[in-house]
């Protein structure tokens, strides 16, 4: 039976894993976290989605307790500048368009627009207009009859990690400190059996979760599981990162900015903005992105760039023999559309799904493994839109993803939605309908056509309601106040955080 399960790594992913294993499961598993000091983690100012608000509650944390310790702000989508083309924008939000009325509102917009009206589709999005005035606030705390307006947050991935470290050690979770220094496996099967710390301790386990980040200490250097690759679409293999002074109010959003040879992010914290640089080395060296990117901060470094190598892609088994693969251990996709805890978050909650309880079952390896490369490959495929539909060709690298071949996933998706407006999303597909519309015509890609439903409504009637909800949008927007208010009085020790 899996009783003892041994987290290596700690982290955002090591010590989520280790939190929601041990809120739902810690009354039959004894848990145990190593992790170094001396050995580093990635984590930088971090962007998330709306599922990270249903991974906090099933912990029962606290939202406004979570966002003072973490130096938190909140989110309502990503603004992206010059994709499209230099000069250009769109946002891409949490929520949907419109309302449906028959058939997706995107159909309706599309017979709006073919007839003359406004090209501007944010209008008819909350999330969208409260973003371009600063705004934010709880629908349920505005007006408890009024839409839901998502979100998500921005925040110090350490602090997080710190914060879910306190939340574990209540929990039973102990944590040791050292430096793995050789792994046992069974003779027989291959499992691993237990640690060795550079100190001597020994540490046994039924079941291992690998977080130790792109080493993929247990799942690729002991076990070889090999890796999928995936930089012939996802060029991008260097990140240069650095926070700099905050300088006036909080955004509640993160930026994108398309650049030579890729882009740069922003991500507004109470305490600091974090910035970084995503870009091909075949295209710009390390130092010449690094030296780009300070010249391109809105405030003042405070430190010198870190540069991060990886390579996009996944491990072709995430879950080999007894041990699984989270975080940076089980792949990588550029953090374009925030989906990197979000990942972590789909391999925990995976994971519990498929528990083990009276041993390691193959079926429950597959079954894990399929629907973890599922969730991969939809954020993938939607990754790749962003660079293949764009009008930009004014850099060797924009003219190579402009002109990559592509999965045929994706192309006979581009088409589908080219010819009539059809996303053709599954159900259990992370990016929906108005996600694919916000980029794909956020970037150029109008659809020809659109489903005949959206034209059975008479023009009088279709043309005043298409007037309220642009006005119901704006106005619900409205109710909000200033993003920066509203965090003040909603978390007024924000500031005043550790770091």
């Amino acid at each position: 039976m899996v009783r003892k399960v041994v987290v290596v790594g700690g982290g955002t992913a090591g010590w989520m894993a280790a939190a929601a294993l041990g809120k739902a499961l810690g009354t039959r598993l004894d848990i145990t976290l190593i992790e170094s000091d001396d050995i580093g983690t990635v984590g930088v100012g971090e962007a998330t989605i709306p599922s990270i608000q249903e991974f906090n509650q099933m912990l029962g944390i606290d939202e406004n307790e979570f966002l003072r310790a973490v130096n938190g702000t909140f989110k309502l989508g990503i603004r992206f500048i010059d994709w499209k083309a230099p000069g250009s924008e769109y946002f891409h939000p949490f929520g949907v368009y419109g309302i449906d009325m028959g058939v997706n509102f995107t159909h309706h917009w599309m017979r709006y627009r073919k007839a003359g009206g406004n090209a501007d589709f944010g209008l008819f999005n909350p999330q969208t207009m409260a973003a371009r005035s600063h705004r934010f606030g709880r629908m349920a705390e505005i007006n408890p009859k009024a839409p839901r307006v998502n979100y998500a947050f921005h925040f110090d991935a350490t602090l997080y990690a710190r914060f879910l470290r306190r939340f574990c050690e209540g929990l039973g979770v102990v944590r040791h400190e050292g430096k793995i220094t050789h792994v046992n496996q069974d003779p027989n099967s291959g499992d691993i059996t237990s640690v060795a710390l550079e100190d001597g301790r020994v540490m046994a386990g039924d079941l291992f979760i690998d977080c130790s980040g792109f080493r993929g200490l247990l799942i690729e250097q002991t076990l070889k599981s090999g890796y999928e690759d995936w930089s012939k679409w996802l060029p991008c293999n260097r990140a240069a990162a650095v926070p700099c002074d905050k300088v006036g109010p909080a955004t509640p959003y993160t930026t994108s900015t398309a650049r030579e040879a890729g882009w740069q992010w922003r991500i507004p914290l109470q305490h600091r903005t974090g910035n970084g640089y995503v870009f091909s080395s075949d295209y710009i060296s390390e130092d010449d992105a690094s030296t780009l990117l300070l010249q391109r901060l809105d405030g003042k470094a405070q430190a010198e760039p870190r540069i991060i190598r990886f390579l996009t892609g996944h491990r072709k088994q995430m879950w080999n023999r007894n041990v699984i693969a989270m975080g940076l251990a089980s792949g990588f996709l550029e953090p374009l559309e925030s989906t990197s805890i979000f990942l972590v978050q789909e391999a925990i909650v995976t994971l519990i799904k498929y528990f083990p309880k009276d041993g390691i079952l193959p079926s429950q390896r597959a079954c894990f493994n399929r629907d973890l490369l599922a969730a991969y490959d939809n954020v993938k495929d939607f990754l790749i839109a962003h660079y293949k539909v764009t009008t930009r060709d004014d850099t060797p690298f924009w003219a190579y993803v402009k002109n990559m071949d592509i999965p045929e996933s994706l192309k006979f998706r581009l088409e589908a939605f080219a010819q009539n407006n059809q996303c053709l999303v599954q159900g259990d597909e992370l990016f929906k309908e108005a996600s694919w519309f916000a980029v794909l015509v956020g970037q150029g890609m109008e659809p020809d056509s659109y489903n005949p439903l959206a034209d059975v409504m008479a023009e009088d009637e279709f043309r005043w309601r298409i007037d309220r909800l642009r006005e119901g949008t704006a106005g619900l927007a409205s109710t909000m106040p200033s993003h920066e208010s509203y965090i003040a009085r909603t978390c007024p020790s924000l500031q005043r955080v550790a770091v």
